[in-house]
């Protein structure tokens, strides 16, 4: 027998249902929702990924505000950028696509964000709150993911969770979510040793290297039954790939995602769903 595919496709359908409900219900209270991104350089891939984002907002009913910045945008004008969305009323989210030109600090501009308008969750006030158990706003792919979870009803108390990431998109956030359901989470990284037996003592596996050639994720690393999550995707053997090869692990996993088709499109969905959660905490603050 095969386990249960995880269709990224079909839960982030079931997640738009629900915002394009919300944005109608805002709407009726005078509220637009919007979203502002801005994107530095012209970097193919982010391009791509912040068309994406629009198009889905655009589905769904969310206005977008679109900022292209040139490759040498400095600091300083960066900064003021987000300083004036921070004060638009108009504006309820804002997205800096990652990465930035070299030029520019990652932390700086994040931070700099509105902790009320970070549909990202990557400012150092809501990485706090989530520590703490108390953020509104959540990274989207960590979110996405326990979305996946509760679609299934996949109970996590008591469960082994190994999480082979420990950036602050992805693993650190989904560690405090893990935790916050009372998981068991081991968190492995580049520097970890016996990965292959601490995956295969675990019964959920959340893998988001993204480079093949210095991990894969094999079906002997894990035991019969388990859930595996995989977060990652790039190109390998010239497909796109995650850190796993999805009909190997459906074989023994209970629960799977493919790649694509799995966590991706639930980023973008979660997306949306913290766009609209920013505009509902702007309302009430307002009022």
């Amino acid at each position: 027998m095969t386990g249960i595919k995880i269709d990224g496709i079909e839960i982030a359908k079931n997640v738009k249902d629900r915002v394009r409900k919300a944005v109608d219900e805002l709407k009726k209270q005078g509220i637009n929702p919007c979203l502002a991104t801005i994107l530095v350089g012209d970097n193919q891939a982010s391009a791509t990924y912040v068309r994406n984002k629009h198009k889905a907002c655009e589905e769904v009913g969310i206005a977008t505000k679109d900022f292209k910045l040139a490759a040498n945008t400095t600091q300083l004008e960066l900064n003021k950028i987000i300083t004036d969305l921070n004060n638009d009323k108009s504006v309820h989210g804002i997205l800096v696509q990652l990465p930035l030109p070299s030029q520019l600090d990652e932390f700086a501009t994040t931070s700099r964000i509105s902790p009320l308008k970070d549909v990202d969750g990557l400012t150092p006030h809501n990485a706090g709150l989530l520590a703490m158990k108390k953020a509104a706003l959540v990274a989207c792919t960590p979110s996405g993911v326990m979305e996946m979870f509760d679609y299934h009803n996949i109970a996590l108390e008591g469960k082994t969770v190994v999480l082979i990431n420990r950036s602050n998109l992805v693993g650190k956030p989904l560690y405090h979510l893990l935790l916050a359901r009372d998981a068991t989470v081991i968190t492995c990284h580049s520097k970890t040793k016996n990965i292959k037996e601490m995956c295969q003592m675990a019964d959920i596996i959340i893998t988001a290297v993204g480079d093949r050639n210095k991990f894969t994720l094999t079906q002997d690393m894990i035991k019969k039954d388990a859930i595996v999550i995989d977060v990652a995707i790039s190109r390998y053997e010239e497909k796109l790939s995650g850190d796993s090869d999805y009909e190997q692990i459906i074989q023994k996993a209970s629960y799977a995602t493919p790649v694509p088709g799995g966590v991706g499109p639930m980023t973008v969905a979660m997306l949306l769903k913290n766009t609209i959660t920013a505009a509902s905490l702007s309302s009430q603050i307002e009022r």
